[in-house]
């Protein structure tokens, strides 16, 4: 995703919905509050929001809201960790993840007869950028060691996954709240995936 921001403006605009809208959604926390970024402009404080995220989300919204209360899409689109405790055979009846991620991230992390959500969104994520290409099998075994260095925490706050490439060495990085990522000219990041997207995917899958 890019950090362009849209003005409020612009975005009621491009989505086609009404001021109303907006700000009842918000209030049902819909949209995140720390996506409302106040910024001056000389016509005084204006409204902006990270445009691909907030475009994103109003889209689930409009899709979903036909068949899920809003209580229900805040409880989706919530960051915070669902009760979950699913089996192995379950994982792959319900095709949460492929059989060959799952036998990755077993060998990596040792036998899982019940799956806590924590262990959900780990294996979730291994599987999603394994089958994506986005990442080889040692970056993987990189990946979970990250993911279980912030077990508890993982699905708290705006974190990203980064993987950054600098002759040829490979780092994975956890951000927490971060918009701009700079990095030196001879590193290249490979790699930015959204936390909070991959909780309400997997929470969607559930």
């Amino acid at each position: 995703m890019s950090n362009e921001l849209i003005s409020k403006k612009d975005l009621l605009d491009l989505a086609g919905i009404s001021y109303g809208q907006l700000y009842r959604w918000k209030r049902k926390n819909l949209i995140p509050e720390e996506w409302f970024v106040r910024k001056s402009t000389f016509t005084g404080q204006e409204t902006f929001f990270p445009k691909d995220k907030v475009l994103e989300r109003i889209d689930k919204i409009q899709s979903m809201k036909e068949t899920l209360s809003l209580d229900e899409l805040a409880e989706r689109f919530s960051p915070s960790v669902s009760e979950a405790n699913v089996t192995k055979g379950e994982l792959l009846q319900r095709n949460i993840v492929t059989k060959s991620a799952l036998d990755f991230y077993l060998r990596e992390n040792g036998e899982v007869e019940q799956f806590q959500f924590d262990q959900l969104l780990e294996v979730f994520i291994l599987d999603k950028l394994l089958t994506s290409g986005d990442i080889s099998l040692d970056e993987g075994k990189m990946l979970l060691q990250v993911l279980k260095e912030t077990r508890g925490s993982l699905s708290e706050g705006e974190n990203e996954l980064l993987f950054i490439r600098k002759l040829g060495v490979t780092s994975c990085l956890l951000l927490s709240g971060a918009e701009n990522i700079v990095v030196d000219q001879g590193s290249k990041v490979t790699m930015r995936l959204s936390v909070n997207s991959c909780v309400e995917e997997l929470k969607t899958n559930l």
